[in-house]
């Protein structure tokens, strides 16, 4: 049976721009009420204007455990419980290990993986009273690695093997903890991103619709199960990953990553949104998806180039067995 979500107590935390702006969207047309989350005020409390009397807006730094804390305690203060809890605040840093300095690196880390565990922290009793669902938005990341992102890699690595450990220590306790793997979104996490790259960063191509993971997310909020990957690219990279030699993939995505990451624009460095909010990027997409189309060509291009080893990998393995 799935759960009925209509006056559910929501929290949603990355609530003011990408994926968690458009959840909380859809969680309120769902009949939830919604509890947003964020470090910028403005945005949230414009969200919660739109979405109405079943909304409330809570500035939050999920680094800040009493910050979550308090995020909880709102929540139960104005709704009366939790029922699904959405950890879905992240930032990111560009840049090789040596040129990232320690602050913004070790930053990246507090807040996309000790943010989810001060969220569980703060969640979990009022989840159990009412068994209900820790939803941890991870990455495509959580399971192949990428250059030049290695502390966002780490943090979403760190969630994947967290919810799975938290799904065996709630076994029988009636919590769900579902892991959401989403592939390369069109947000404004790049636009906000920390830089020491020297080149603008950029959506990865395909890029695909943040709206399209917000639906995956209010599934598992209706229907519960451990991991969901979402959007194109994100199954087939995967493979490439668990079925080509080590070495050849890690050739040939290096390359990817440095001919598509990236736009042809140099970049001085910057901290981003790391340790302060910044005011662009309020919207739930950051225009990778027009651009693109507009690359679509050189896109395919290397689509195939990846497609070729790929399949040969396939029937290297499948001689073998």
């Amino acid at each position: 049976m799935p759960v009925d979500l209509t006056d559910a107590v929501i929290v949603v935390t990355g609530a003011s721009s990408g994926i968690g702006r458009a959840s909380a969207r859809r969680f309120a047309l769902a009949g939830a009420r919604v509890v947003l989350a964020a470090r910028r005020e403005e945005p949230l409390r414009e969200l919660a204007a739109e979405l109405g009397a079943g909304a409330l807006a809570v500035p939050t730094d999920v680094s800040d455990e009493e910050d979550v804390r308090a995020l909880a305690l709102a929540a139960v203060t104005r709704f009366g419980g939790i029922d699904v809890w959405v950890n879905c605040a992240a930032v990111t840093a560009f840049g090789r290990l040596e040129d990232i300095p320690s602050a913004p690196y070790r930053r990246v880390l507090e807040t996309n993986f000790l943010g989810y565990v001060h969220g569980a922290r703060a969640a979990l009793a009022h989840l159990r009273e009412r068994k209900g669902t820790l939803i941890n938005v991870g990455s495509v990341n959580s399971r192949v690695g990428a250059p030049l992102v290695s502390a966002y890699v780490a943090s979403k690595f760190a969630i994947r093997g967290w919810s799975e450990s938290l799904r065996e220590e709630l076994r029988g306790d009636g919590v769900h903890v579902v892991l959401i793997e989403p592939a390369s979104i069109d947000t404004p996490l790049f636009q906000h991103a920390g830089n020491w790259a020297r080149r603008r960063p950029k959506a990865l191509d395909p890029v695909n619709d943040p709206e399209r993971v917000a639906a995956a997310i209010v599934r598992a909020a209706r229907w519960p199960r451990g991991e969901i990957i979402v959007g194109r690219g994100g199954r087939s990279m995967i493979a490439m990953h668990d079925v080509m030699p080590a070495p050849l993939f890690e050739r040939l995505f290096t390359a990817r990553v440095q001919r598509n990451h990236f736009l042809d624009e140099p970049a001085e460095p910057s901290e981003g949104n790391l340790f302060a909010p910044v005011g662009e990027g309020t919207g739930e997409t950051g225009g990778w998806k027009d651009l693109a189309r507009r690359r679509r060509p050189r896109q395919a291009g290397l689509a195939a180039a990846l497609a070729l080893p790929l399949a040969g990998a396939l029937a290297v393995r499948r001689a073998v067995r």
